[in-house]
């Protein structure tokens, strides 16, 4: 492994890509996709776990949270911190192919980070209608946004809990179609159930400045349905679970879509 190497643009760009993937807590040396990652860069993962710490630095998301990072970013280090967050639409999908190349995934394989596993690669089935006529630019980007929103929420449902990864979705909480600017930012998105994205997505939930459910009368004219009841009745009231190093979802875009919720 190399060791006193000078990091370069990027490698930085795909440090950064693992970072946001990861919480504060999980960037240490013993963290499999850190040591996965590591391995592919010929790095030390004690040096990578340190970059990305170094990052933690630079993040007003873990100010927030009254988490500091360590101190030693460089001046490279916040050039491209800034570069990465002032235009996520380019810098994301061209850091999700960096990361894809580093790992030998072929265009019909899936990388997926997650915290206890580090890194899969897997073969994924052939892409339908709807994925084909994206660009290969849309779908890096898809494919990061939801590995990060899913690892923020500690991979569970921000409301249930549910923690099966297939029955997950990373939610916009602005809409893709109307905020490009902020499509892959990962305070803009919820990890939900299915049904509970559905329902997010309708209006029929959403979430106070403290992060806690609200109902709209829609849904609960349902009642008595126990799927109502179970589903939603059973969290009204309870805030979003996420680990406690965890980006917390922008309140100010939770406003934007609880304008619309009261409308309905």
């Amino acid at each position: 492994m190399a060791t006193g190497k000078r990091w370069t643009r990027d490698e930085l760009l795909i440090a950064l890509n693992l970072y946001h993937k990861l919480t504060f807590g999980q960037m240490h040396a013993r963290q499999p996709a850190i040591m996965a990652l590591a391995g592919r860069m010929r790095r030390g993962a004690n040096s990578l776990a340190m970059k990305l710490c170094n990052f933690a630095s630079l993040d007003p998301a873990l100010k927030m949270r009254g988490i500091r990072g360590l101190t030693g970013a460089s001046a490279l280090d916040k050039t491209v911190w800034a570069e990465f967050h002032e235009n996520l639409a380019q810098a994301v999908p061209a850091s999700e192919e960096a990361f894809r190349r580093l790992f030998n995934a072929g265009e019909n394989s899936e990388v997926e980070v997650t915290p206890r596993e580090g890194v899969r690669v897997r073969s994924r089935p052939p892409p339908g209608p709807t994925e084909m006529r994206a660009t290969v630019k849309v779908r890096r980007g898809q494919e990061y946004f939801r590995q990060a929103v899913l690892n923020n929420f500690g991979g569970q449902c921000g409301v249930t809990g549910l923690a099966v990864r297939e029955l997950l979705i990373a939610s916009h909480i602005l809409p893709w179609g109307k905020f490009e600017a902020e499509r892959l930012n990962v305070r803009n998105g919820l990890c939900l159930s299915r049904l509970h994205d559905a329902a997010f997505d309708n209006w029929l939930i959403s979430f106070d400045d403290d992060l806690r459910l609200l109902l709209s009368p829609r849904l609960k004219e349902a009642l008595p349905q126990r799927a109502v009841a179970d589903n939603f009745v059973a969290y009204e009231g309870e805030p979003l679970h996420l680990p406690s190093d965890a980006a917390l979802p922008e309140t100010k875009f939770l406003a934007v879509h609880r304008r619309k919720f009261y409308e309905k």
